[in-house]
């Protein structure tokens, strides 16, 4: 646990009860504050009693009278559409608001850092999509060349309930927007910036608040080492902004479109193979054709930053290559499940939007598509192009019918459900197929959230391998 500095013998309120607001919690505990907890559920206001915290109804007149601090979980608004009520009362009584991922990098370096030869350092990721790959990259290549690292924020453990990093430790944290947007403190070593595509827009009143809120980690940040994907007009902007000279090496440039040959430090990758240059020469260079863990275009993205990342702690090349090999891939990411009879099964129940969905269609042969679930704006038109390699789409839940209306002349057929789709899409499947689920769309349809159904979809594929 990080214990949290700074509120000793105050009170300091947490709304939301969730897995960070609990971790807050017990942080804030930690470290001599006295958390008065709220949650609008029953069963997370059981969770806290059942721990000692004491509940304090964040909704009534008079609430923060004696308040220091509001944490707030992520999930919960604090601006767009519209602030939750509780936000809004804490802002107008003058109470600052705060999550987190503020309270962990204010709090990260109280410790006996002093007494590290080497401090401890922290690498935060975010962007619109590959920010989970990466990150469980940049902790697994660290892991297999032996240095002590944790991962934590918006995949692993929470920010606050990890252990206080060692001498030479890494924290890698994953981001999302909802958490670089409210956090008070972020001040990592090293931020890496995947990519930017539209997601989550009602709740940042546009793309323009939600490139502000990833850009806050960098802008307010201030990390010795940027790495930043230049293959969209805001990452190039934003690497503009961050380097002082077009030689400036804080910042490296990932790139998976064309290859980075100017004055500074890049990182890119251009029919598998992934090279470093530097001052306009090639130092370093890895295949990642080979790697079974990271298929596609969008992984090999998801490498060169991490690769990016790995040079900047340190690595060398040898190690981030031998890293990078033993990756089995994360879950319901591009993850294979199986080879059965020569056809390949693959699980991107991830792949809950658009973009996501075509990194996933770009990167396999002659796919037997399952897409659909509780889709966004727009549907999947977005992908017209995309479908050269679908050979035929199975498509399931919410949206099927309207996402049949939308694929032009692609085969498809309306399955309805999962189980339905899976089976039949093994049945017409044929030795160099790739049965591929990919949905485009959220899960809540049908499923609690995208493991769940990643999870019947691999249970579907092994029940399938049993019978044959």
């Amino acid at each position: 646990m990080i214990p949290v500095v700074g509120f000793e013998g105050q009170d300091v309120a947490v709304l939301g009860l969730g897995r960070s607001g609990l971790a807050a919690a017990r942080a804030l505990r930690a470290g001599g504050a006295q958390p008065l907890v709220w949650d609008d559920g029953a069963e997370g206001r059981a969770r806290a009693e059942a721990e000692g915290f004491t509940l304090h109804d964040l909704t009534r007149d008079g609430a923060f009278n004696t308040v220091s601090a509001l944490i707030v979980s992520p999930g919960i608004p604090h601006l767009f559409p519209k602030p939750n009520p509780v936000i809004r009362a804490a802002l107008l009584a003058g109470v600052p608001v705060d999550n987190d991922i503020g309270l962990f990098f204010r709090s990260l370096g109280s410790g006996a850092w002093d007494q590290h030869d080497q401090p401890p350092k922290v690498v935060a990721v975010t962007g619109s999509n590959g920010k989970s790959t990466t990150s469980a990259l940049i902790h697994h290549c660290l892991t297999h060349a032996g240095r002590d690292s944790q991962l934590a924020g918006n995949i692993g453990r929470g920010v606050l309930d990890i252990d206080p990093p060692g001498d030479g430790g890494v924290v890698v944290l994953e981001l999302s927007s909802y958490q670089t947007d409210l956090a008070r403190a972020l001040t990592p070593d090293v931020a890496v910036f995947t990519n930017l595509s539209p997601d989550h827009l009602d709740r940042h009143g546009g793309m323009g608040g939600y490139f502000a809120a990833k850009r806050r980690l960098f802008a307010e940040g201030g990390p010795d080492r940027a790495v930043i994907g230049v293959d969209e007009d805001p990452g190039l902007f934003l690497a503009g902004q961050m380097a002082e000279a077009p030689g400036d090496d804080r910042v490296i440039r990932v790139s998976v479109t064309r290859k980075l040959d100017g004055p500074g430090w890049g990182v890119h990758a251009r029919k598998g193979f992934l090279s470093e240059t530097r001052k306009g020469r090639q130092v370093a260079s890895i295949d990642l054709r080979p790697i079974p863990g990271l298929p596609g275009t969008h992984n090999h993205q998801n490498a060169c930053a991490a690769y990016a990342a790995l040079r900047a702690l340190g690595l060398a090349p040898k190690q981030i290559e031998a890293g990078l090999a033993s990756f089995g891939g994360l879950a319901h990411r591009s993850q294979t499940i199986a080879d059965i009879g020569g056809v390949r099964f693959v699980n991107d129940s991830k792949a809950t939007n658009v973009d996501s969905a075509a990194q996933a269609l770009q990167a396999f042969p002659r796919i037997r598509w399952i897409a659909g679930g509780l889709g966004k704006d727009g549907g999947i038109a977005a992908l017209s192009g995309d479908l050269g390699n679908v050979t035929k789409a199975y498509l399931i839940g919410h949206s099927a019918r309207e996402f049949a209306l939308q694929l032009g002349d692609t085969p498809h057929e309306i399955c309805e459900t999962l189980d339905m789709a899976v089976a039949r899409a093994a049945a017409e499947a044929t030795e160099g197929d790739t049965v591929l689920l990919a949905p485009a769309a959220a899960s809540f349809d049908q499923f609690p959230d995208f493991e769940k159904r990643g999870e019947a979809f691999i249970a579907l594929v092994r029940a399938l391998g049993q019978d044959r």
